[in-house]
C-alpha cells in the first residue's frame, strides 16, 4: 500500500480532534497482533497483516530492509520478527522518511547496540523534519483559512 493510502487509512480512522493519529496508526499495524508462536506468513498473508502490497514486501526485501526466509520450495517465509520489521518501516516511511536513511538506520540495527548512538542522531533527525513540517503545513493552513476568510460573502 501506498503511503498516501495509508495515510488516508489512518486519517479516516479518527473520529474527530481527541482521535490520535498514533493510535489510529497502532490499531491498523497492531504489533501485538504479531505472534512470536505463529507459524511464519506467506508474502500474501505479511502484506494483509501489515496493510502493504505484496510488491512493495518484495521491493522492501530488494533493498535489504528485511530478509524473509524461504521455506524447502522457495517461498518467503515472514516470521515475527521480519512482520515487527515492516511494521517499523511502515511507521517510518509515513513519517515521511527516506528509504536513504531507512536503509542506513536498518545497517545500523543490524550491526548491533554498538549503533545506538548513530541510529538516535538518525531519529532526531527525522523529528526535526517532522516538526518543520508541521509547522509548514500550519503556516499552509493558516494562509488557506485568510483567504477563504476573504472570499466570505464573495462568489
Amino acid at each position: 500500500m501506498a503511503t498516501e493510502a495509508l495515510i488516508e487509512r489512518i486519517l479516516a480512522a479518527g473520529d474527530g480532534p481527541s482521535a490520535s493519529a498514533i493510535d489510529a496508526l497502532h490499531e491498523l499495524l497492531d504489533e501485538t497482533a504479531i505472534d512470536d508462536g505463529a507459524a511464519p506468513k506467506s508474502v500474501a498473508e505479511a502484506a494483509r497483516l501489515v496493510g502493504l502490497s505484496a510488491h512493495t514486501l518484495r521491493y522492501y526485501e530488494q533493498e535489504g530492509l528485511v530478509r524473509p526466509a524461504r521455506n524447502a520450495s522457495g517461498y518467503r517465509e515472514y516470521a515475527a520478527p521480519d512482520l515487527r520489521r515492516l511494521v517499523f518501516l511502515t511507521r517510518m516511511r509515513l513519517s515521511g522518511m527516506t528509504m536513504t536513511d531507512l536503509k542506513r538506520y536498518i545497517r545500523l540495527a543490524e550491526q548491533g547496540p554498538g549503533t545506538i548512538p548513530e541510529r538516535r542522531r538518525i531519529m532526531l533527525d527525522q523529528q526535526e523534519r517532522i516538526r518543520r513540517q508541521i509547522r509548514e503545513l500550519s503556516l499552509a493552513l493558516e494562509t488557506t483559512e485568510y483567504k477563504i476568510r476573504a472570499y466570505d460573502g464573495h462568489p
